[in-house]
């Protein structure tokens, strides 16, 4: 009964060659009973050819092996694994064209390979962890401070109330209304520190530690877009998900953003976008001049469409962030300050003008992307009040950067950035230099 042919792959020859070799014998001894010639198995063995089906079954007979077991390729998780530790350093020339070929000969030291990487990627991400605890500390004593505060004031006014059996009633009307406030500020403090403390110390999703953290998890959970608000109604059918959030903070914050997306979805629909990115291409500012619209808007509709793999960063004058849509391969600060090199700053300096560069992450799993940032303009007082200024960068993932474009090394926060030669560090890194 003639046999069925498996589905050969290039790794095929691995397994003949130690299989022969395993045996004792010479290549000539196996050609000739497999009715091939020497040089044939040669370039075969050193995976140079595929192995015809019957060629295969005949190398198989003479091997006293199963066909399947030299057809068959090295396990395909740890040529996917290994796959992805060639992506994690795009720099050191991985060649991939022959990594069958490297797990076949070597399933050990590929495993050995594997397993190095995962445990540098965990701890990567155990010293960016730890780096989001050390700089809560601020967080939690500001809590603290404000609740302190609060009660401070409410004690020293009911001792005024109290002590005090004269009081004009102007006076004691303000003591009152100092009461109720400040009694609101010792509500608001409290209700922010019991959610701060009472998080899961297990589950990473609870580990919110600001209202904006909150936010922005609440809109990760959604894919970071509110198809309802595409429909009539749309607004009441998201209440219940912000009457969830912890703080009271939080949820004002999760409306102001509903708001937003609101009347900015309302002036740039989905599909009016999508048509014009078609047309156009994905930069920010070109679409703006297209559709007649503010180059933020644009930005936050392209990051906030579904299913978009762009990032975006928003931040005020001051270079706090106050939006934060991360993007896989471009870590974000959760506190304290960014790295002072993203285009997002410099746009600050330079009001209404286009800023873009192409930029390389730091770190062993370095990723290139295309930065371009914004900043505009309010001034919501008049001419006889303050300038508030807000820029955004776009994010935008490359395989390769565009033919003859200056590549910019940035970082995430100087605290965990490795190039240690930054001429814009302001701290120690608590990581060592890369190659």
């Amino acid at each position: 009964m003639p046999q069925t042919h498996a589905q050969t792959t290039l790794l095929a020859g691995t397994h003949i060659r130690e299989r022969r070799l395993a045996l004792g014998l010479r290549q000539a001894e196996v050609a000739a009973g497999a009715g091939i010639s020497a040089s044939y198995l040669n370039l075969i063995e050193h995976n140079r050819r595929k192995v015809k089906g019957e060629v295969l079954d005949r190398l198989a007979q003479v091997l006293g092996v199963e066909t399947a077991l030299l057809a068959e390729g090295a396990g395909g998780a740890l040529v996917d694994d290994l796959r992805a530790a060639a992506a994690a350093a795009p720099t050191a020339g991985a060649e991939l064209d022959r990594i069958e070929d490297f797990a076949g000969r070597f399933p050990g030291w590929a495993a050995v390979l594997v397993a190095t990487q995962a445990r540098a990627g965990q701890l990567e991400r155990l010293v960016a962890a730890l780096n989001d605890r050390i700089t809560h500390d601020p967080h939690l004593s500001a809590s603290l401070h404000e609740v302190l505060s609060a009660l401070s004031s409410v004690r020293s006014t009911a001792a005024i109330l109290a002590e005090t059996e004269d009081i004009d009633p102007e006076w004691r009307a303000r003591f009152h209304r100092n009461l109720h406030q400040d009694s609101e500020r010792l509500a608001s403090g409290a209700e922010a520190l019991v959610a701060y403390l009472d998080r899961s110390e297990n589950d990473e999703d609870q580990d919110t530690a600001s209202p904006q953290e909150e936010v922005e998890g609440w809109l990760a959970d959604r894919g970071w877009h509110l198809a309802e608000l595409e429909q009539p109604g749309g607004r009441a059918l998201l209440m219940a998900e912000v009457a969830g959030l912890a703080s009271a903070a939080a949820r004002k914050l999760a409306m102001a953003f509903i708001t937003q997306a609101e009347a900015e979805g309302a002036r740039l629909p989905a599909a009016v976008l999508g048509q014009a990115q078609e047309e156009h291409g994905d930069d920010p500012a070109l679409l703006a001049d297209r559709l007649g619209l503010p180059v933020l808007l644009v930005m936050r509709r392209m990051a906030l469409r579904p299913g978009s793999k762009l990032g975006l960063v928003i931040c005020d004058a001051s270079g706090t962030l106050l939006f934060r849509k991360p993007v896989e391969g471009f870590a974000l600060p959760r506190f304290g300050a960014a790295c002072p090199l993203w285009p997002l700053f410099t746009a600050l300096t330079r009001p209404m003008s286009p800023v873009g560069a192409v930029v390389a992450t730091s770190g062993r799993s370095s990723r290139l992307f295309r930065a371009l940032a914004m900043c505009d303009i309010r001034v919501p007082q008049g001419f006889d009040g303050p300038e508030l200024r807000e820029a955004g960068m776009l994010l935008l993932p490359l395989d390769q950067p565009p033919a003859g474009a200056a590549v910019l090394g940035v970082g995430s926060s100087c605290r965990i950035c490795p190039r240690a030669k930054c001429p814009a560090r302001r701290e120690p890194s608590i990581l060592s230099e890369t190659a």
